[in-house]
């Protein structure tokens, strides 16, 4: 890692619908300590600022409850009209604690599929960006239209993990970057050879961003992840593999005996 290696946030104001993301983002970082976008610089943009900025604010005012969702919301504690849009943005239920469903959604399992009331204008919910991988892409090119810089863009969402407390950034869309890099085939110290190891690059990028960014009132839902010396590529897309292939979707379908 370059020893320049820094983390800026970017305080961009309030974001509303119809909001240029792009033109925040640049005139944030001309106020910000990185004082400007360069190249290789890696832009991390909260989930929530982009989804609002592309209309995706839903009124719970405007919401009318199936019969599945007031079912649900009265087997778990949530609003029907909470439970109805979540239904709305989810593959699949597969169960879920109180005041959260946990759904399938894009091949990621997640509490509530990914929408959220935190961040959200009163009375409002935030789903996720309907295209996360094509908003990246899409904002980092407007980036390299206006500046001229060839940079990475990651969209970063809030996620928990099996038995921790706390939550971590997890990239949702990215572009510009390998989100995963594959070291199967490499050797440790000791010579053996490693047989599952990847590594989530696209992820600690968005969990070392999260840490300048917060997740209350700060106002900063960007951050330039600078140093890293990454290569910058004309690719799009994180990684996700099949519920088979992970280890707590198939023990929780061999408990559910699905």
């Amino acid at each position: 890692m370059n020893p320049s290696f820094a983390v800026f946030g970017l305080a961009t104001g309030l974001i509303q619908p119809g909001d240029d993301v792009t033109e925040r983002i640049v005139a944030a970082a001309e106020n910000a300590e990185c004082t400007d976008i360069r190249d290789g610089d890696i832009l991390v943009l909260a989930e929530s600022m982009v989804a609002t900025a592309e209309g995706r604010v839903v009124s719970l005012s405007t919401v009318m409850p199936s019969k599945q969702a007031e079912d649900l919301a009265q087997k778990y504690g949530m609003d029907p009209r909470t439970a109805e849009v979540v239904l709305r943005e989810s593959d699949e239920v597969v169960g879920g604690i109180p005041h959260f469903l946990l759904c399938m959604k894009g091949g990621t399992l997640l509490p509530n599929a990914g929408v959220d009331g935190s961040n959200a204008p009163p009375g409002c919910l935030v789903p996720l960006p309907a295209d996360p991988d094509a908003s990246a892409a899409g904002i980092r090119s407007e980036i390299g239209l206006r500046t001229g810089k060839k940079v990475a863009v990651i969209i970063a969402d809030s996620r928990t993990h099996a038995m921790r407390s706390g939550c971590s950034g997890v990239a949702i869309g990215c572009a510009g970057i390998v989100a995963v890099i594959d070291d199967r085939g490499r050797s440790d110290l000791f010579g053996n050879t490693l047989e599952v190891t990847k590594r989530a690059v696209a992820d600690n990028i968005a969990s070392a961003a999260e840490l300048v960014m917060g997740e209350a009132d700060e106002c900063v839902p960007a951050a330039i992840v600078r140093g890293l010396e990454l290569p910058i590529e004309d690719v799009t897309g994180v990684e996700s593999i099949d519920a088979d292939e992970c280890l707590f979707m198939g023990l929780l379908k061999k408990r559910s005996g699905r």
